[in-house]
């Protein structure tokens, strides 16, 4: 039995089982999504993003077809080593823990798909929303695409089982002392794994809390992808434009 308990997401995220069972996202949606995000942002052309904790890169690698000069980054040396495949002049990847400030300063800071709130100690979530503003140029917005937490416990489906690649794939979800749990086991490669994902049950309000402690305006709110009104029981995603 492999049990992997170290950071969860430094584990999990670094492993080809990760990207397996979340292999069929929704691309279109995703782009979708991007392009949306920057028609409402009004970004200038040529201008710089920085895509925070970036995974393998397909976001990065659509934004910099759009046009702009894109920094993917994420903490898993191996999302990494895959994503730079697609590196070119305006377009690079970095391994980068986003609790700590990048040295750069950009047009605009994505931190998509729920990459937010994975973090054992609550002052981290702070310390990466006080990084997000330091890596903000002068006329630059934070986005932050997180989940809807009324919405997804209300709808929470606790077991499930999903065949990918070949691989049976038994999640099991929760909610246990303000954290949304995701139990993963699974056999592959004549091993038995086990590992869980985590992520804070924050709201609305929550944020709006890290907001004033790091000084930041929140200047929008989208409650789905086509940035759609904000409702907290009925949207699946919490989708906020900063500054």
């Amino acid at each position: 039995m492999q049990k992997e308990n170290i950071t969860w997401y430094a584990s999990w995220f670094d492993t080809p089982y990760y990207h397996i069972l979340y292999k069929d996202r929704g691309y279109d949606e995703a782009e979708a999504f991007m392009k949306h995000l920057v028609e409402f942002l009004n970004l200038p052309e040529n201008g710089t993003i920085l895509d925070l904790a970036c995974g393998k890169g397909r976001h990065s690698v659509f934004l910099n077809k759009m046009g702009y000069d894109v920094t993917g980054v994420d903490l898993s040396p191996n999302s990494i080593e895959h994503a730079s495949q697609f590196a070119n002049e305006t377009l690079r990847f970095e391994v980068h823990d986003m609790c700590k400030p990048y040295p750069k300063q950009f047009d605009a800071v994505f931190n998509l798909f729920t990459s937010f709130g994975y973090f054992e100690h609550e002052t981290d979530n702070l310390r990466t929303l006080k990084s997000i503003k330091a890596e903000l140029n002068e006329n630059g917005f934070g986005v932050i695409d997180f989940l809807n937490a009324d919405y997804v416990i209300e709808n929470l489906v606790e077991h499930e089982v999903k065949e990918v690649d070949g691989i049976l794939f038994r999640l099991h979800r929760y909610v246990e002392d303000g954290f949304i749990y995701k139990d993963i086991r699974f056999e592959a490669d004549g091993n038995e794994h086990h590992y869980t994902e985590k992520v804070k049950a924050l709201t609305l309000k929550d944020f709006e809390s890290y907001f004033t402690a790091a000084a930041i305006d929140l200047l929008a709110i989208f409650g789905d992808y086509s940035l759609g009104t904000f409702d907290k029981k009925t949207s699946t995603r919490l989708i906020m434009i900063f500054k």
